[in-house]
């Protein structure tokens, strides 16, 4: 049960050949056997998944018509807020932190009948690339449990890998959801910018951060995408125009008939840094492509070049303004208040003791950037790049109707091996962040294996063409086949 695509669970449960019980508990019983190993999981919520289980199964049997993902478990990211189960943002200045409301994305999934297993391990604030940055210890690869399963969301991709949920939710600010899909061998989605609503997510980069649909399938992705995505009168970046039919798109690629779609290779990601390996196995799944009836055309994208920069400048100084709240006065961890410091002091011993390195870090780089008299070399001059980057992808889809890349430069490296060079680290979203900057969307699907590791191929299209990527998604998936990672 627990390796079935959540369309299928969802039709058996609707049919019902086998209840909501019965497929909730069996995913508890993987997370009891294998999490302590993998570590995907900061919480989990047994007890209110089999109620919300019953639930389900009690208006099934009542004869009402639910939608096709009812009753089908699923694993959040704790980033985003559930109501009475805790969400840390995977750092302890949140530890034991109950929202006394829900994400807008959270209450959809309740709505759709999704059943929430828990919430999913990620680098604290969703900073970082392995998940070797979260507060409470790294999460492993599924495929090989000394290696980074990505980040930020590297426990929603793992417990996917490690079959411990079906779907599960990230959000993608530089890459946090492709990147873990591309290196565990599943499916990861980031929509349009404002196609999915930030109310409820706790905010890092506030004109990048990105809720998405994580899964093992291109159509469990579409379906789960279908669900959260929409308009929301609680978010002001929200997008008030009707979400694209991806779901549709996901399964008219399936067919594998790609005639008449022209998809662009970039001329500067032509591989340099790229491992060998990476590069060999992007390029059998672009002759894939053509040999589907799509045809290949070179474009440039001079501005990519500098992204990874830009990216480092606008998303450390957004968080340096969006974690300020976390000062110890207001809600979160408190140290220090002994009557006998002064409110700074409280505030600065709490920040101390609650962030991590890659969080002070950042915050340190953001405040420099946005402080008097470097505002407009820094900042502003990457905001500039950023509008030369979007005016390369609007150019760009001119020409094309997708654009292809290797996920990331590399496959899964060893746990601990990049953490003393952040440079090293940043590198894993080379190929992503370029996306982020402009607001379109993009998703990663596995295309094989380097060196036995899986390595995922990056579809990005224009905003609100979502349904564009899920079709060539789909086709992908329809000659490599999804991937199976060795039995744990």
């Amino acid at each position: 049960m627990i390796k079935e695509t959540a369309a299928a669970l969802g039709a058996k449960i609707a049919a019902g050949e086998i209840t909501s019980v019965q497929a909730t508990q069996a995913h508890l019983d993987r997370i009891s056997e294998v999490d302590g190993r993998v570590h995907a999981f900061l919480h989990v919520d047994p007890e209110g998944a089999l109620r919300a289980a019953a639930a389900i199964d009690a208006r099934i049997a009542n004869g009402e018509q639910l939608g096709p993902l009812a009753g089908v478990p699923i694993a959040v990211k704790d980033v985003i807020a559930t109501k009475g189960m805790p969400t840390t943002a995977g750092s302890k200045i949140l530890e034991g932190w109950r929202p006394p409301y829900d994400a807008t994305l959270t209450t959809r999934l309740r709505e759709a009948g999704l059943v929430i297993l828990g919430k999913t391990n990620m680098d604290e604030f969703a900073m970082g690339s392995s998940t070797e940055y979260s507060a409470y210890g790294p999460t492993y690869n599924p495929w090989d449990l000394t290696r980074i399963p990505g980040g930020s969301g590297g426990g929603s991709a793992a417990a996917l890998a490690a079959y411990e949920a079906p779907l599960s939710i990230g959000t993608d600010t530089g890459g946090s959801i492709r990147q873990p899909g591309a290196v565990t061998g599943t499916v990861g989605a980031k929509p349009t910018y404002g196609g999915t609503s930030r109310y409820g997510l706790i905010a890092f980069s506030s004109s990048l951060d990105t809720p998405g649909p994580c899964a093992r399938t291109v159509e469990d992705t579409a379906l789960l995408h279908s669900v959260i995505a929409g308009h929301d009168p609680m978010d002001s970046t929200s997008i008030p125009q009707p979400v694209p039919d991806v779901v549709g798109a996901a399964r008219r690629g399936a067919a594998g008939d790609l005639s008449g779609v022209r998809i662009g290779l970039v001329r500067e990601f032509t591989g340099e840094g790229a491992e060998p390996g990476v590069m060999s196995v992007f390029r059998d799944a672009v002759e894939s492509l053509t040999k589907l009836g799509a045809e290949i055309v070179e474009i440039s994208c001079p501005h990519f070049l500098y992204a990874l920069p830009a990216y480092y400048l606008i998303a450390p100084s957004e968080c340096s303004s969006n974690l300020a709240r976390f000062d110890g006065v207001r809600f979160g961890l408190r140290v220090g208040d002994d009557g006998s410091r002064s409110l700074e002091e409280v505030m600065s011993v709490t920040r101390e003791a609650g962030f991590g390195p890659e969080v002070k870090r950042r915050i340190i780089v953001g405040t420099y950037a946005l402080s008097s008299g470097y505002y407009d070399a820094y900042y502003g001059q990457a905001q500039k790049v950023r509008t030369l980057i979007t005016r390369d992808f609007t150019a760009a889809f001119e020409q094309v109707d997708v654009i292809v890349s290797p996920t990331t430069p590399f496959v899964a490296f060893p746990l601990g091996s990049r953490t003393s060079d952040p440079y090293q680290m940043y590198l894993a979203d080379l190929y992503t962040i370029p996306t982020n900057l402009y607001g379109g969307p993009a998703i990663s699907v596995p295309c094989g294996l380097s060196e036995g590791l899986p390595v995922g191929l990056q579809i990005m299209a224009p905003t609100m063409a979502d349904d564009r990527m899920y079709r060539v998604g789909a086709a992908v998936e329809s000659v490599v086949g999804t991937l199976t990672p060795p039995a744990l």
